[in-house]
């Protein structure tokens, strides 16, 4: 009897060994078969390119600010704040005294709430001025020659550290 039933659970166990397993394989029936090899070596699947419509992909969203300009590109200001009021906070602040006449060069160019100008000074270089603020109430940061202080660097938008070459 013992006997018996060791031949049974082999023979069970021989037949359990033999039963299909189902597949796991994702591809349907007939598909190709993805090359084997190691993994660092088989390409891996692609999805279809989108369809051509003829259409240029969506531009990336930029973040605009309450001025409605946004940071990573300098635009000009369209008279918000207008170089008039640029040149009148130079005067306010002494940079230009008061019957210096200017010509704007660059400007205003604003990001975020931010601005950038350049002003031709007779006799003298290009003052390049960055200020902020709304066109109101404007504040200096920097006039000069080179306008690329650590406030500048550090806290102006992209657009505006572009345009001043600091970056």
């Amino acid at each position: 009897m013992i006997l018996l039933t060791v031949c049974g659970a082999v023979v069970c166990g021989a037949l359990a060994g033999c039963t299909p397993v189902p597949s796991t394989d994702p591809r349907p029936p007939g598909a190709a078969a993805r090359p084997s090899g190691p993994p660092s070596l088989v390409p891996p699947p692609s999805a279809p390119p989108p369809p051509d419509n003829g259409l240029a992909p969506p531009p990336a969203a930029t973040a605009v600010t309450p001025t409605g300009f946004a940071e990573a590109f300098a635009v000009n200001c369209a008279g918000r704040p207008g170089a008039d009021r640029v040149v009148a906070l130079l005067k306010a602040k002494g940079i230009l005294v008061g019957s210096t006449t200017v010509t704007v060069r660059v400007g205003p160019l604003c990001a975020g709430t931010w601005q950038y100008t350049v002003l031709a000074v007779p006799d003298r270089e290009p003052l390049q001025v960055v200020t902020r603020g709304t066109p109101n109430a404007l504040q200096l940061v920097a006039a000069g020659t080179d306008v690329c202080s650590v406030p500048v660097r550090t806290e102006a938008p992209p657009g505006i550290v572009s345009v001043a070459h600091c970056g």
